[in-house]
């Protein structure tokens, strides 16, 4: 059955439009702590968390009460990463966890994600078992719940993060200037990295609720470039809103995106001797980043677009690496989702046990020049059919000659089709987007 609110990463939409209204978080609540604590005998727990956005008192307090009326106790993390919301839900053996955040979106958004008591995404099915438990009245428990205000969280989390490092390990030497977005990492991340010895420089640190990834954070890394190359840093290191994703900046000013990221672990991993077969990308995962993996001998698998499909595929092939070009980062062997500083510390990790800045570990990968057209539809489904284009595709391929690709993708979200392609020519590769962009919009373009 299709969902009707989830989508891949949760339900996320414009405060004060339904669903993203204090009423249906209240009802949310009530289905969720129903359908999560269903199967669990005695008191039930579930956390929630939240990022910095102004919302987010709103949607707590309804999520909260309606988790009580369910008769399920609330831990209450406050501002927390998303991905320290799984791992707490994993430590305290609670039921599930619930993050309000729309990531990397304006503060006018917001969303909801569940983690199981696994510290994993939600089964489709149990999802679905929420959106079914909505349509049902809302009674009150015999036993309400009760609520507690988790006071240790961050500083739980800040060792969590410090223990996925070799014993000793140390940044000292290292000046790392740290955009937290105005996000839920700006209490976090600085202590991390300056825990472990670095000299640290935090910006976008000063969230009001409403400045949440505004000209800031990992999607707009321009002010932490301009700011690594004033003070002559080492490296800058961006977090976006809710700090599952990240992305870097070299001392050189130029940024490394979540395909050299996941280049430099797996290089990194592969030259410490250790087992990396394989690294799950996306169907957005940069070819040049596929031929650097193949010189190394690993092999690159392409999942759809989403990190839960990036695990998924991680855990049919067995491997430990996967992630999109947009930074979020999934190292499966210490913890169960993407997480910005845990990636952020393994890409220092492999700096400072090869004595290699970061411009030199990411310039062993070269990128293929990109060109990517979005050309609006009348109607998507027009594409998978249409012979004229599925020609001009082969035709471009063929020139291309294996050396690069051709990308038709579907936005899941708005009626476009995004016309991508790649390869080591960035002239030609620009003239052949234009003309197929060109085709499909004279074929089934809007």
């Amino acid at each position: 059955m299709t969902r009707k609110y989830f989508g891949t990463d949760g339900i996320r939409g414009a405060v004060g439009e339904y669903p993203i209204t204090p009423d249906f978080m209240l009802k949310l609540g009530w289905a969720a702590g129903h359908v999560l604590g269903e199967r669990f005998d005695g008191p039930k727990q579930i956390l929630i968390g939240k990022d910095t956005r102004i919302s987010g008192y709103m949607f707590e307090s309804a999520l909260q009460a309606g988790l009580i009326n369910a008769g399920v106790d609330v831990g209450l993390l406050g501002p927390m990463p998303t991905p320290a919301i799984a791992y707490l839900t994993r430590t305290f053996q609670a039921q599930a966890g619930i993050v309000i955040s729309a990531s990397h979106n304006p503060f006018g958004d917001n969303g909801i994600k569940f983690f199981s008591g696994a510290g994993t995404k939600l089964p489709d099915s149990v999802e679905l078992k929420i959106e079914q438990m909505l349509d049902v009245p809302m009674t009150t428990s015999e036993r309400l719940g009760k609520a507690r205000r988790i006071a240790d969280a961050a500083g739980r989390y800040i060792e969590f993060c410090k223990g996925t490092l070799p014993w000793g390990f140390s940044l000292q030497g290292l000046t790392i200037v740290v955009d937290c977005a105005n996000g839920a990492t700006y209490h976090v991340a600085p202590d991390v990295f300056r825990e472990l010895g670095a000299k640290v420089v935090p910006i976008a640190n000063d969230p009001n609720g409403t400045n949440i990834n505004r000209a800031c954070g990992s999607t707009k890394p321009d002010v932490l470039r301009e700011k690594v190359m004033e003070l002559g840093a080492d490296l800058g290191v961006a977090f976006d809103g809710d700090g599952d994703r990240v992305c870097f900046v070299d001392h050189r000013g130029q940024i490394i995106d979540g395909d050299e990221i996941l280049f430099i672990i797996a290089a990194h991993r592969l030259e410490q001797g250790k087992d990396c077969p394989g690294v799950v990308g996306t169907l957005m995962s940069n070819f040049g980043f596929e031929l650097g993996l193949k010189d190394l001998g690993i092999k690159l698998i392409r999942a759809d677009v989403g990190d839960r499909y990036v695990i998924e595929a991680m855990r049919k092939h067995g491997w430990d690496l996967g992630g999109e070009s947009s930074g979020h980062i999934i190292c499966g062997d210490l913890t169960t989702t993407g997480d910005g500083i845990v990636a952020a510390l393994q890409v220092l990790l492999a700096m400072v046990s090869t004595g290699k800045g970061l411009h030199e570990l990411k310039s062993a990968m070269t990128k293929c020049p990109q060109t990517m057209i979005n050309v609006r539809l009348k109607d998507k489904s027009l594409l998978a059919s249409n012979v004229r284009i599925k020609t001009a595709v082969q035709e471009v391929e063929s020139t291309l000659a294996g050396k690069g690709r051709v990308l038709l993708r579907p936005s899941g979200t708005e009626p476009v089709v995004r016309v991508m392609i790649e390869g080591d020519d960035a002239a030609l590769v620009k003239k052949l987007a234009t003309e197929l962009a060109a085709l499909v919009q004279e074929e089934i373009g809007a």
